[in-house]
């Protein structure tokens, strides 16, 4: 069976490079919207954290109809972190759209997915985005996807991808970059006609491989897969296996089938080969799981998912302030919590350790394992999180591995010295160097830990003018000592509330963290000190009432405005003796022993060491 109704493909691209905003006017093209309908922007980007930060972290399932060809599009994540959501969606389409800005080109995200479409030999559309902006390099850019192309090892075929070139903003594309595009029926057209339709026996027994989990309080896990083979019917029982785990085995009823109608979900009776579906009725499905029909059990092999690179340790918050302002505070609802993750993100692994109220949290980078700390806040979770630390590996000679990862940074020329500098003292290798206008690429392979803390460093440095990006490049041998941060913390000395006179004698010593106003605690971290020091600083000192008055000395306080730091900037701030409390409304970093004189002996003894 050959349906030629129906085109499965999914959208690959680096973050930013306008994915989201080119299936907008994709959908509203193709007639999901009413003509009077009002639509927000983004649409895809449905969850608050993703509007605001402007990134999919999500990857998610929409479709659209042109010329009586229903085609199903997968959005999916541009951030290195989310690879474990890429590598997962692109089983269930036959081709993809790689999609590339006409000004930055090719960046390290848009090889890692390209590199796992070729290996599952999917057809390639190349379309070049952004066409309209001032500073675009079109035909270099197109010669920079051919080389990558080359590079990844690209069959004849594949080098022989069609390109689009696409304002996604005006939704518009053309054959020829010379040649202004009216709607996006070049790249409809396309679509149709170099995408395989997806095809299979619709006689032989049902098989689908289950590519994402949803969950749904009702109806508990929702299973999303492509049919390969067969038909999948409501209320007929069906059987699960997998490929890579063969003690996973079962059977269940299919309660519920639904499929993709622009942003809705519609319930169907049945669906057949080819169609792209969410089902429930399976308790314990998994991703990479089969269902089959029974007595028929045929797993589908199935992409091991990445392994994670980075780990933190997640335990109950056992501040003076702790359950002021958290719904969920103990250790058994951040466990469920913490697993219920588990059913949703396949690149994310949870362990218990020794002690029942702190979790080992395993992540592929920084960004992926502050978004999960940013939604648990957001639903009225609060706990506490350690530092960053990287996760080493040992070869069969027992010799110590660390992850490497590939961090390609585009800087004006000026810039260049200093990003070169930082990345030495943090064990960068560097690889290339081109010009790109007015501006350079540099290319490192540099160890995970030195990437720590940097990124805030790097808009320092350049000015706010450099874009950097990294992905995971390989394991390697371990560098040894990198130098962590430079600078110390100015640590609170009693409980109280902080006050105007308190900070303004203690901002010589560095940069504050709060206002006046604010509820510190002893062992809390209220600011940075430059000499690289702990130092320990009374924020709630009052002014002693005396009936004496000076001129001068009693004039207003001049408070330096302090730096509210982010959830990422304090995770990067993070030294090994330091912990972070995150509750609903309040992100505060404070010391692991927070009694002053338990830390002088602890110092003491790392000393003597």
């Amino acid at each position: 069976m050959k349906r030629e109704d129906l085109r499965n493909i999914a959208i690959i691209a680096h973050v930013d490079h306008g994915k989201t905003t080119l299936v907008d006017e994709m959908l509203k093209q193709g007639g999901t919207f009413r003509s009077n309908q009002v639509v927000q922007d983004r649409v895809m980007d449905s969850n608050d954290l993703e509007r605001e930060r402007g990134i999919t972290i999500l990857a998610k399932n929409t479709s659209t109809t042109y010329n009586g060809v229903k085609i199903n599009i997968v959005d999916t994540p541009g951030h290195a972190d989310f690879g474990g959501e890429v590598e997962r969606v692109l089983k269930m389409v036959d081709g993809v759209l790689l999609l590339v800005d006409a000004a930055e080109g090719p960046m390290p995200q848009t090889r890692f997915v390209l590199e796992k479409a070729l290996a599952l030999n999917l057809r390639v559309i190349i379309i070049i985005n952004k066409i309209d902006k001032p500073d675009a390099r079109i035909n270099e850019v197109v010669d920079e996807v051919l080389e990558l192309l080359m590079d990844l090892g690209a069959t004849d075929e594949q080098l022989d991808s069609p390109t689009i070139f696409c304002s996604g903003r005006q939704g518009t594309a053309s054959y020829s970059p010379n040649v202004p595009g009216e709607n996006l029926a070049p790249l409809f057209d396309t679509i149709i006609s170099y995408v395989q339709p997806p095809q299979g026996d619709e006689t032989a027994p049902l098989s689908v491989l289950v590519s994402s989990v949803d969950y749904s309080e009702y109806v508990g896990r929702i299973a999303v897969g492509r049919i390969e083979t067969g038909v999948m019917k409501v209320n007929t029982e069906v059987a699960v296996c997998d490929y890579h785990n063969p003690n996973v085995s079962g059977k269940a009823k299919i309660t519920a089938i639904y499929q993709y109608d622009g942003l809705k979900q519609t319930p169907v009776e049945t669906a057949t080969v080819g169609d792209i579906v969410a089902f429930s009725g399976i308790e314990d499905i998994n991703i990479g799981n089969t269902v089959c029909a029974p007595g028929y059990l045929n797993p589908i092999p199935f992409v091991k998912i990445s392994e994670p690179t980075m780990e933190m340790t997640f335990s109950v918050n056992d501040s003076p302030f702790a359950g002021k302002e958290g719904k969920w505070v103990t250790s058994r609802q951040i466990r469920d919590r913490l697993y219920k993750e588990l059913l949703k993100d396949v690149s994310l692994h949870v362990e218990d350790t020794d002690s029942a109220d702190s979790f080992r949290v395993l992540g592929r980078g920084e960004m992926h394992l502050s978004i999960l700390i940013e939604t648990m806040r957001r639903e009225g979770y609060e706990f506490q999180v350690g530092a960053p630390k990287v996760l080493m590996h040992k070869d069969e000679n027992g010799k110590m591995l660390e992850p490497y990862e590939e961090f390609v940074v585009d800087v004006p020329e000026q810039y260049m010295g200093s990003v070169m500098e930082k990345m030495g003292t943090r064990k960068g290798e560097l690889q290339s160097m081109a010009p790109k206008g007015s501006r350079m690429e540099l290319k490192f392979i540099v160890p995970s830990r030195g990437l720590f803390g940097y990124r805030s460093e790097f808009l320092t440095d350049t000015h706010g003018e450099g874009i950097q990006s990294s992905i995971f490049h390989s394991y390697g041998e371990f560098k040894g000592e990198i130098s962590s941060r430079k600078v110390g913390s100015l640590i609170a000395f009693e409980t109280g509330e902080a006050v105007a006179y308190g900070i303004f004698n203690a901002q010589d010593r560095g940069m504050m963290f709060i206002d006046p106003g604010d509820k510190v605690y002893a062992g809390m971290v209220v600011g940075s000190n430059p000499k690289g020091e702990d130092i320990t600083v009374n924020v709630c000192k009052r002014k002693h009432m005396t009936n004496t008055r000076a001129s001068g000395s009693d004039d207003a306080l001049r408070l330096i405005p302090p730096r509210h730091m982010s959830l990422e900037e304090c995770l990067e701030f993070l030294a090994p003796d330091e912990l972070l409390e995150v509750t609903p409304k309040h992100i505060r970093i404070r010391k692991k022993l927070l009694d002053h004189a338990q830390r002088m002996k602890a110092a003491a003894a790392k000393k003597e060491k």
